[in-house]
This record gives C-alpha cells, sequence and structure tokens, in this order.
C-alpha cells in the first residue's frame, strides 16, 4: 500500500462546546495518510495520475475554515468524509490536534481511521 501524506496542516476555525469558543478562531492542526497507488503517477511522471495533495490541503483549509462545530470528533469525521468522497481516496489515516484545548498538554484530539485497502 502506498501513502500520500500532510503532516501538521494548520487551519484557523470556530471550533468548541464552551461560549468563548464560539466568539473566537482557534488553530486546530491534521496528519493525514491517505492511500493512493502511486505507480502510474511515478511511471507517466503525470500529475493525473497522483493524488494531489495541494488540490486535498486547500479543499480541506476551505471546508475547516467555514466550520462551525461543537466537537473534534465530529470534524474529523466530516473531514474524513469529504477527502474520501471528493479524492476516491480508499483509506485514511487522520489525526486532528487541538492544542492549547488542555492545560498542561501541547494538545488534545483525535485519530481515525476510515475505509479499507482495495
Amino acid at each position: 500500500m502506498d501513502i500520500v501524506f500532510i503532516n501538521d496542516l494548520r487551519i484557523d476555525t470556530i471550533i468548541g462546546i464552551y461560549d468563548w469558543e464560539r466568539q473566537v478562531r482557534q488553530t486546530v492542526s491534521f496528519d493525514l495518510e491517505m492511500a493512493h497507488d502511486i505507480r502510474q503517477a511515478a511511471t507517466t511522471d503525470d500529475i493525473q495520475y497522483a493524488l494531489n495533495y495541494k488540490a486535498v490541503s486547500k479543499r480541506l483549509i476551505t471546508m475547516v475554515e467555514d466550520s462551525r462545530f461543537l466537537l473534534v470528533e465530529t470534524l474529523a469525521e466530516e473531514a474524513a468524509r469529504m477527502i474520501m468522497t471528493e479524492f476516491q481516496v480508499p483509506w485514511l489515516r487522520l489525526t486532528l490536534y487541538k492544542p492549547g484545548a488542555l492545560r498542561g498538554a501541547h494538545s488534545v484530539g483525535v485519530r481515525i481511521e476510515r475505509g479499507s485497502v482495495v
């Protein structure tokens, strides 16, 4: 299985359950691992056969910036669904970090895996 990845993609959004969190944008960070067979892209050196990580990141940025979820779990699930559907990704592992959410910890968050490797 080949993996295309994006690490530490930082995006500002409204996220959280507390009143103050609904008033300010906070930075969340994503690590993504996405299954994609890279052989045809490598053989042809043609972007049309690659999983375009720039397109994935731009779409994820737009989705997250426009979102207003209460829970990181909901944001992670919706981001995974969108990536898998719009970019035909059969499997992904997504880690969503919410820095500064817990005193004494660098960040909190969730890690999910969805789909299966074909």
